[in-house]
Protein backbone atom coordinates (compact mmCIF):
# COMPACT_ATOMS: atom_id res chain seq x y z
CA UNK A 1 0.00 0.00 0.00
CA UNK A 2 1.59 3.42 -0.66
CA UNK A 3 0.80 6.66 1.52
CA UNK A 4 -1.75 7.72 -0.82
CA UNK A 5 -3.98 4.72 -0.71
CA UNK A 6 -3.84 5.04 2.96
CA UNK A 7 -4.56 8.98 3.09
CA UNK A 8 -6.83 9.36 0.58
CA UNK A 9 -9.92 7.48 1.99
CA UNK A 10 -8.82 8.74 5.11
CA UNK A 11 -9.06 12.46 3.44
CA UNK A 12 -12.71 11.62 2.31
CA UNK A 13 -13.97 9.98 4.99
CA UNK A 14 -13.01 12.63 7.83
CA UNK A 15 -15.41 14.97 9.03
CA UNK A 16 -14.38 17.02 12.09
CA UNK A 17 -11.88 14.59 13.51
CA UNK A 18 -8.88 15.76 14.93
CA UNK A 19 -5.88 14.74 12.71
CA UNK A 20 -2.43 14.32 14.20
CA UNK A 21 0.31 13.71 11.63
CA UNK A 22 3.68 12.04 12.41
CA UNK A 23 7.07 12.01 9.71
CA UNK A 24 6.05 10.60 6.63
CA UNK A 25 2.86 11.07 6.68
CA UNK A 26 2.97 14.79 7.43
CA UNK A 27 3.12 15.98 4.00
CA UNK A 28 1.48 13.60 2.19
CA UNK A 29 -1.77 14.57 4.46
CA UNK A 30 -1.23 18.20 4.34
CA UNK A 31 -1.87 18.19 0.62
CA UNK A 32 -4.78 16.49 1.03
CA UNK A 33 -6.43 18.16 3.96
CA UNK A 34 -6.26 22.43 4.70
CA UNK A 35 -7.92 21.74 8.00
CA UNK A 36 -7.71 24.11 11.15
CA UNK A 37 -7.85 20.38 13.23
CA UNK A 38 -4.93 18.98 11.63
CA UNK A 39 -1.66 18.96 13.48
CA UNK A 40 2.01 17.96 12.38
CA UNK A 41 4.10 16.33 14.66
CA UNK A 42 7.13 15.67 13.05
CA UNK A 43 9.81 18.10 14.12
CA UNK A 44 9.26 17.20 18.15
CA UNK A 45 10.72 14.75 20.44
CA UNK A 46 10.56 11.98 18.42
CA UNK A 47 8.44 9.02 19.32
CA UNK A 48 5.60 11.54 20.84
CA UNK A 49 2.93 11.67 18.58
CA UNK A 50 0.62 9.14 19.91
CA UNK A 51 0.98 10.73 23.58
CA UNK A 52 -0.44 14.31 22.17
CA UNK A 53 -2.81 12.57 20.51
CA UNK A 54 -4.02 11.06 23.60
CA UNK A 55 -3.65 14.42 25.32
CA UNK A 56 -5.88 15.49 23.18
CA UNK A 57 -8.51 13.35 22.91
CA UNK A 58 -8.48 13.75 26.86
CA UNK A 59 -9.45 16.87 26.80
CA UNK A 60 -11.62 16.78 23.76
CA UNK A 61 -13.79 13.92 24.58
CA UNK A 62 -16.87 14.28 22.60
CA UNK A 63 -14.33 14.65 19.50
CA UNK A 64 -12.86 11.49 17.44
CA UNK A 65 -8.92 12.15 17.71
CA UNK A 66 -7.02 10.18 14.80
CA UNK A 67 -3.13 9.81 15.22
CA UNK A 68 -1.71 9.06 12.07
CA UNK A 69 1.78 7.65 14.13
CA UNK A 70 5.21 5.89 12.76
CA UNK A 71 6.33 2.92 13.61
CA UNK A 72 9.83 4.37 14.53
CA UNK A 73 7.73 6.63 16.58
CA UNK A 74 5.74 4.22 18.29
CA UNK A 75 8.80 1.67 18.88
CA UNK A 76 10.22 4.41 20.69
CA UNK A 77 7.24 5.01 23.36
CA UNK A 78 5.68 1.43 23.76
CA UNK A 79 4.27 2.40 26.85
CA UNK A 80 2.02 4.75 25.50
CA UNK A 81 -0.24 1.79 24.21
CA UNK A 82 -0.84 0.76 27.78
CA UNK A 83 -0.99 4.67 28.73
CA UNK A 84 -4.09 4.76 26.13
CA UNK A 85 -5.68 2.03 27.67
CA UNK A 86 -5.49 3.33 31.31
CA UNK A 87 -6.40 6.55 30.13
CA UNK A 88 -10.03 5.49 29.65
CA UNK A 89 -10.21 7.63 26.67
CA UNK A 90 -12.60 6.40 23.83
CA UNK A 91 -12.66 8.27 21.02
CA UNK A 92 -8.98 7.71 19.48
CA UNK A 93 -7.69 5.70 16.48
CA UNK A 94 -4.60 5.14 16.45
CA UNK A 95 -2.67 4.15 13.68
CA UNK A 96 0.60 3.12 13.35
CA UNK A 97 2.11 3.43 9.19
CA UNK A 98 4.43 0.81 8.95
CA UNK A 99 7.06 1.32 6.36
CA UNK A 100 9.93 -0.50 8.32
CA UNK A 101 11.97 2.72 8.21
CA UNK A 102 13.28 6.35 9.76
CA UNK A 103 11.65 7.84 6.62
CA UNK A 104 12.18 11.49 7.56
CA UNK A 105 15.38 10.99 9.14
CA UNK A 106 17.71 8.95 5.61
CA UNK A 107 15.17 5.58 5.81
CA UNK A 108 17.26 4.30 8.75
CA UNK A 109 15.59 0.87 9.42
CA UNK A 110 13.72 0.56 12.58
CA UNK A 111 14.33 -2.29 14.70
CA UNK A 112 12.16 -5.20 14.42
CA UNK A 113 10.95 -3.64 11.39
CA UNK A 114 8.84 -7.23 9.55
CA UNK A 115 9.52 -8.88 12.50
CA UNK A 116 7.41 -7.22 15.13
CA UNK A 117 3.29 -7.90 16.03
CA UNK A 118 2.08 -4.60 16.06
CA UNK A 119 -1.72 -5.82 16.48
CA UNK A 120 -0.38 -8.31 19.23
CA UNK A 121 1.36 -5.35 21.23
CA UNK A 122 -1.82 -3.67 21.18
CA UNK A 123 -3.70 -6.44 22.01
CA UNK A 124 -1.65 -7.60 24.78
CA UNK A 125 -1.58 -3.74 26.35
CA UNK A 126 -5.32 -4.35 26.23
CA UNK A 127 -6.41 -2.20 22.90
CA UNK A 128 -9.94 -4.47 21.72
CA UNK A 129 -10.60 -3.12 18.12
CA UNK A 130 -7.40 -3.83 16.25
CA UNK A 131 -6.82 -4.21 12.81
CA UNK A 132 -3.74 -4.62 10.12
CA UNK A 133 -3.70 -4.37 6.09
CA UNK A 134 -1.60 -4.23 3.75
CA UNK A 135 -3.94 -4.52 1.19
CA UNK A 136 -5.19 -0.99 -0.03
CA UNK A 137 -8.91 -2.16 -1.17
CA UNK A 138 -9.50 -4.37 1.98
CA UNK A 139 -8.50 -0.80 3.69
CA UNK A 140 -10.65 1.18 1.95
CA UNK A 141 -13.93 -0.36 2.53
CA UNK A 142 -12.82 -0.96 6.10
CA UNK A 143 -12.40 2.11 7.21
CA UNK A 144 -15.86 3.27 7.86
CA UNK A 145 -16.26 0.78 10.89
CA UNK A 146 -12.54 1.86 12.10
CA UNK A 147 -14.02 5.16 12.14
CA UNK A 148 -17.26 4.29 13.58
CA UNK A 149 -18.04 3.36 17.24
CA UNK A 150 -16.40 3.45 20.51
CA UNK A 151 -12.24 3.73 20.64
CA UNK A 152 -9.82 3.24 21.41
CA UNK A 153 -8.81 1.39 18.04
CA UNK A 154 -5.46 0.32 17.14
CA UNK A 155 -4.47 0.11 13.26
CA UNK A 156 -1.41 -1.20 11.52
CA UNK A 157 -0.95 -0.24 7.80
CA UNK A 158 1.94 -1.67 6.16
CA UNK A 159 2.85 1.01 3.58
CA UNK A 160 6.04 1.20 0.59
CA UNK A 161 9.37 3.29 2.23
CA UNK A 162 9.24 6.90 0.69
CA UNK A 163 11.93 9.25 0.97
CA UNK A 164 10.65 12.13 2.71
CA UNK A 165 13.01 14.80 3.83
CA UNK A 166 12.86 16.91 7.33
CA UNK A 167 10.39 19.57 7.81
CA UNK A 168 11.39 22.96 7.24
CA UNK A 169 8.74 24.59 9.02
CA UNK A 170 9.20 27.60 6.34
CA UNK A 171 7.24 29.46 3.29
CA UNK A 172 8.71 26.85 1.03
CA UNK A 173 6.64 24.09 2.39
CA UNK A 174 3.46 23.73 0.62
CA UNK A 175 1.04 22.63 3.61
CA UNK A 176 -0.66 25.70 5.76
CA UNK A 177 -0.15 23.75 8.94
CA UNK A 178 3.76 23.40 7.80
CA UNK A 179 4.32 27.23 6.78
CA UNK A 180 4.35 28.40 10.83
CA UNK A 181 6.18 27.10 13.83
CA UNK A 182 4.56 23.98 15.62
CA UNK A 183 4.02 26.78 19.25
CA UNK A 184 1.91 28.89 16.72
CA UNK A 185 -0.28 26.21 15.15
CA UNK A 186 -0.89 24.85 18.62
CA UNK A 187 -2.12 28.38 19.50
CA UNK A 188 -4.22 28.72 16.46
CA UNK A 189 -5.76 25.16 17.02
CA UNK A 190 -6.50 25.67 20.54
CA UNK A 191 -8.50 28.97 19.67
CA UNK A 192 -10.42 26.89 17.01
CA UNK A 193 -11.11 24.20 19.45
CA UNK A 194 -12.31 26.99 22.21
CA UNK A 195 -14.58 29.19 19.59
CA UNK A 196 -16.06 25.59 18.55
CA UNK A 197 -16.62 24.21 22.19
CA UNK A 198 -18.11 27.66 23.52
Amino acid sequence: MTNAELLEPLARARTDEIVVTAMSTVRPWGRLSDHDLDFASADSAMGHTADLALGLALAQPGRKVICLNGDGSMMMTLGTLVTVIESGARNLVLFVVDNGTYEITGNQKVPGAGVVDWVAIAEAAGFRRTYSFEDAAVYAVTLEEILDGEGPVFVQVKVERGNARPISRSEIEEARYLKTSMADWSRSMRATLTKENS
